[in-house]
């Protein structure tokens, strides 16, 4: 604290800060908390503007205090209770700095908010709008907790919801210039000024650090969603006159969750799309694939089909067909060996559309609007790649976008999340702006797309979308993560083949090219993730709380090497986990799936019982699994009544589980290759 003091003296640049607070009716210990937030800053430039609407208890006494106390405290007792946009207006005109903070009169300030604030105009003199993580604290002020760790600026968050919220610094000449609070806005006025602001700003800068704490009361939204419904009409209206001012069109509806939003933006044209995908052999997921597209609502597509060295008789036979029937699909032939990014490059100079939508061919289209859910969003101008949401067969999270840095290089965020798990603070059901998506299903502009030179052809199989997102992200362009397009992802089936030992010195050689050409965005972060959430797994999880122990190394590098195919060095590290650990879950359940898979029966019921004998199991969805595959090893050991009782369990336990689902289907038409499951859903 003393350190931040003695630095802040240096400054060069040493503004004065307004801290706006209106008031009315303040309980005193929430007004001597907040007031006392203020005096303990660190960097001394403030001036503390507070507008009281006309109290009747003692708060204009608890004012006049403090106000005798510090020059620096300046109170303007109105003679009436003006609202919180009109008492805040009143001490807007009351300052005198050249930056003016918000701050709700029962809130409290770290003590060295302003300093970190003052830190940052020094670091961009031209920033003119800034915001802080934060966090909630207790109505007796001693517990702080659901630190909300936020992104830097995403616009398409901010439509989403008022992720901003607080601590909010705002450019005086800034916030003269798009005016300030507005009536008609009541409980979402700062929603409301927060979106005229950075629409005008010159530079937008977020803090990634707890500057704020918002007090968690009764009559406060941080802890009652219901205690104020009328903000949440006003969040809308201030969103429909967001939209009208930057030239768009859209119907704002509420989510499920009071606060979030949905736009339905209208599609102002009918541009053609042109449906990009790379086969090899798998006619029958290519059928699937191709029957899922033929359902759209949107018909305006061509379907390129780019066939690569395909073997088997019955996927020409299925080509024939398709050509026959369908005039708007073409078969290329691509006759080098498999690279993912000439396959795409080459089909796209064939491409008629303006709209590139690039897919795989083990995806199946789950949403009928899924074409107008992403075009909504690619007809922008500011908007370069649209991405989505894409699902495992036994409904867990397979992509919902991609963070860079996750396990040193990049990760799918939320994997192996439930089908209707909310994600960090909602992120698995609104649409926000992200650094990358999948190519798996990715919607770009073909102007773009030739912009940046297409996909770079020396990454074969990885990372080749990640660095098309990149490029384009250099440009400017944002990224858009929708939760509205939703496919299911079977998951690497494009190659052909299953050879995974290539496959994975490929993947290698490929991470050390992505390594090298942007280490510095992996040196700096992800904007789109914030530095104190974990780079070790998917879930947000938050950094510097976590202690990863020894054995849940062993298992979350376990993890990773049997998503890449390395059994064996998963195995490895699954036993060193048990040998730290008997009750380790994942390592026991995955090595009873490995049995399972190796015919061992014995060995997978075995661990499959120990998991359920001693109650390891805490959650529905991944008590299915243990059901489905212990069910599959009854089967296989002449149990057969036992284990369909046990996969029908694993079916009612999650409706939505593929693996389950298609285990009874094969059980109804006496087929014996059953479907199991290689790790549980985190």
């Amino acid at each position: 604290m003393q350190e931040n003091k003695a630095v802040g003296n240096q400054f060069k640049i040493k503004p004065k800060v307004s801290i706006l607070v209106p008031t009315w009716n303040t309980l005193e210990n929430f007004l001597t908390e907040m007031t006392q937030s203020v005096l303990n800053q660190t960097y001394a430039n403030w001036e503390l503007c507070i507008a009281d609407g006309a109290s009747n208890n003692n708060t204009k006494e608890v004012l006049k205090k403090y106000a005798q106390s510090d020059n620096r405290i300046k109170v303007k007792f109105l003679s009436e209770n003006k609202g919180i946009a009109g008492n805040s207006n009143e001490a807007i005109i009351m300052s005198t700095g050249d930056y003016i903070v918000l701050l709700d009169h029962d809130d409290v300030l770290s003590c060295d908010a302003l300093y970190e604030v003052v830190r940052i105009i020094n670091q961009f003199s031209d920033a003119d709008f800034l915001y802080s993580d934060e966090d909630k604290i207790s109505e007796d002020g001693k517990k702080l907790y659901d630190q909300h760790f936020k992104p830097d600026f995403s616009p398409d968050m901010l439509r989403s919801y008022n992720y901003i919220s607080h601590l909010c610094v705002i450019k005086k000449d800034l916030l003269d210039k798009v005016g300030y609070f507005r009536e008609g806005f009541e409980g979402s006025q700062d929603y409301d000024l927060i979106l005229r602001c950075t629409e005008q700003a010159k530079r937008i800068v977020h803090i990634p650090k707890i500057l704020y704490h918002w007090r968690s009361t009764q009559e406060s939204t941080s802890r009652n969603s219901n205690a104020k419904p009328y903000a949440f009409e006003s969040a809308k209206k201030a969103l429909r006159e967001h939209l009208e001012r930057i030239g768009l069109k859209g119907e704002i509806v509420d989510t499920d969750v009071l606060g979030f939003y949905r736009i339905y933006y209208e599609i102002s044209s009918l541009p053609k799309v042109s449906i990009i995908i790379p086969n090899k052999d798998h006619k029958n997921d290519l059928e699937k694939c191709i029957n899922s597209i033929l359902k759209s609502t949107y018909k305006n597509y061509e379907i390129i089909i780019v066939e690569n060295n395909s073997t088997e008789k019955s996927i020409f036979n299925y080509y024939d067909y398709l050509k026959a029937t369908y005039s708007f699909i073409n078969i290329l032939e691509w006759e080098k060996p498999f690279n993912y990014a000439g396959i795409n490059n080459f089909a796209a100079k064939f491409a008629k559309g303006d709209v590139l939508l690039f897919l795989n061919n083990d995806i199946e289209i789950i949403n009928k609007d899924w074409l107008e859910e992403m075009l909504m969003f690619i007809q922008r101008d500011d908007v370069g790649i649209v991405g989505a949401k894409l699902y495992y067969p036994d409904n867990t999270i397979q992509h919902a976008g991609v963070i860079i840095g996750i396990n040193k290089i990049a990760e799918h965020a939320f994997r192996y999340f439930p089908y209707n798990a909310n994600g960090y603070f909602m992120r698995l059901k609104i649409v926000h702006n992200l650094s990358a998506v999948t190519g798996a299903l990715l919607m770009t502009k073909k102007t773009i797309f030739n912009e940046v030179g297409g996909f770079d052809e020396g990454y074969t199989v990885a990372f080749n979308d990640i660095d098309y997102c990149l490029k384009v992200r250099q440009k400017k362009y944002l990224v858009v993560f929708t939760p509205h397009a939703k496919a299911y992802h079977f998951e690497s089936k494009s190659l052909g083949y299953k050879n995974i030992p290539e496959r994975f010195v490929r993947f290698n050689i490929e991470a050390e090219k992505f390594k090298s050409k942007w280490h510095s965005m992996l040196a700096e972060g992800d904007p789109y993730y914030n530095p104190n959430l974990t780079l070790r797994k998917t879930d947000f999880s938050i950094a510097n709380s976590e202690d990863i122990k020894e054995v849940e190394k062993y298992s979350i590098d376990g993890i990773f090497y049997l998503r890449n195919g390395l059994i064996d060095k998963a195995k490895g590290l699954f036993q060193l986990a048990l040998e730290k650990n008997l009750f380790n879950v994942d390592a026991v359940f995955c090595l009873g799936a490995f049995a399972l898979e190796e015919k061992n029966y014995a060995g997978a019921i075995e661990k499959f019982n120990f998991l359920i004998k001693n109650n390891l199991i805490k959650h529905d969805v991944n008590l299915a699994c243990v059901y489905n595959n212990l069910g599959t090893a009854f089967i296989k050991t002449g149990r057969k009544e036992d284990g369909v009782e046990l996969i029908k369990k694993a079916y009612n336990l999650n409706n939505y589980y593929r693996d389950a689902t298609e285990n009874l289907e094969k059980i109804n038409h006496n087929q014996d290759n059953f479907k199991i499951t290689m790790k549980l859903i985190v």
